[in-house]
């Protein structure tokens, strides 16, 4: 079988204001395209479909329409799981309904593996493929919580319910293929944040559990499973050295951060051998571009957009050593006349800082907010000492918010 493994579409997100429509809309016909031309069997979606618990109705008609489409074919199968922006009921609600459509829903963890386990038939009708399709698991869903525990039994419990959970699903997916006698591949799908993984600042990946950044180490996962295709991370990467633990990435930039990487979908086909695993290229539908410098290097690089017609958006970091009251102004005319746009302007407050005495370049768009929660601690003066206490609660109560908004109906 041949199986495309995406995640992470964030379908509905803007970039500084400005929606993103036409890019996500032209991001799913060429998947829908891709799919179509080299036949693939199964697509799998391991999680984060939308970008929060309610999208609106714009997102939500670009995933109900790419669905019809590349469900065109009744010997494909389309696996979908939850992520930590998706609500899982909404997720969940059409699933009976989509289940006729050859498409599966996993929106939230259950106590019975069978609810996560989906065996994929072929063109024959014979069993082809096991998929452990778990989705994003919630702090509820692994770890009892307990008075008076500290943050090391917080970490410990949630990392040995991932470890359970995965090996519970799993197990009842090897029992499965005991009773099919034959050599069914087993592919897990997870949302979830490994050890050592790569990422951008500015992405918008959310701390998943209370602690520390809490990373799973690949020993959470039953060395069997021929395939496991992860999402959360947005650069496209492997886990562990190897090539059958994999986040695709997502396939639009979320941010100016991620704006060089080369997005991509993971092609995985298997026969009788090893599957064969490949990362395809997802072409850029939107340019994004940072220009930095002072100004005669950024009208400088703003002048040769021009000249071959780019409509990028941009995002300007001004380090000249010149007061540039006007930079705006300046700006707006260097870009006048072309389909260039410049979304955030960083650095242009030389003037109020030399005024002030204070360090104004930082603005609430450049902080995630962990890092303006430290900025308050030390604006307040708080004893080093009582910091990490405060920072390991606040950052328990910033999970449970963003769990909260997902399970929202």
């Amino acid at each position: 079988m041949k199986l495309l493994h995406t995640s992470d579409w964030h379908l509905g997100r803007a970039l500084y204001g400005r929606k993103r429509y036409d890019e996500y809309e032209a991001f799913l016909n060429w998947l829908a395209e891709f799919i179509e031309r080299e036949d693939i069997d199964v697509l799998l979606v391991a999680g984060d479909v939308f970008d929060n618990s309610t999208p609106s109705n714009h997102a939500q008609e670009l995933y109900y329409r790419f669905l019809r489409c590349v469900t065109s074919s009744p010997n494909r199968h389309v696996v979908v799981t939850a992520g930590n922006h998706d609500s899982p009921s909404f997720l969940n609600a059409p699933r009976e309904l989509l289940k006729f459509l050859n498409i599966h829903v996993v929106g939230c963890a259950s106590e019975s593996p069978e609810d996560e386990l989906i065996v994929l038939a072929g063109p024959d009708d014979e069993p082809r493929l096991i998929v452990c399709a778990i989705p994003y698991l919630r702090d509820r869903d692994i770890r009892t919580a307990e008075a008076g525990e500290s943050v090391e039994d917080k970490e410990r419990k949630i990392i040995d319910g991932i470890r359970a959970h995965y090996r519970m699903v799993y197990d009842a997916a090897e029992e499965r293929r005991t009773r099919l006698k034959k050599p069914v591949p087993i592919v897990a799908m997870g949302h979830l944040y490994t050890e050592g993984g790569r990422t951008v600042d500015g992405d918008g990946v959310r701390e998943l559990y209370v602690g520390s950044l809490l990373h799973v180490g690949t020993d959470v996962f039953p060395e069997c499973i021929d395939y496991l295709a992860l999402g959360h991370l947005h650069i496209p990467q492997t886990v562990g050295r190897s090539e059958f633990i994999r986040y695709s990435g997502s396939p639009l930039p979320i941010g100016f951060g991620e704006a060089e990487q080369e997005k991509s979908v993971v092609l995985v086909e298997f026969s009788d051998a090893a599957p064969m695993v490949v990362n395809i290229p997802v072409p850029c539908f939107r340019e994004l571009k940072t220009l930095r410098g002072d100004w005669q290097t950024i009208a400088r690089d703003i002048d040769r957009l021009k000249s071959r017609g780019s409509s990028a958006w941009l995002e300007i970091i001004y380090e000249g050593d010149e007061i540039a009251g006007d930079l705006r102004t300046r700006l707006d005319e260097a870009i006048a006349g072309s389909g260039l746009e410049i979304l955030p302007i960083k650095n242009n407050r030389v003037l109020e800082r030399a005024m002030s005495g204070m360090d104004t370049e930082v603005t609430l768009d450049d902080l995630d907010v962990t890092d303006a929660f430290k900025r308050c601690l030390e604006a307040r003066n708080i004893p080093e000492e009582q910091r990490p206490a405060l920072l390991s609660a606040y950052r328990e109560i910033i999970v449970s918010l963003n769990e909260a908004d997902a399970m929202a109906e």
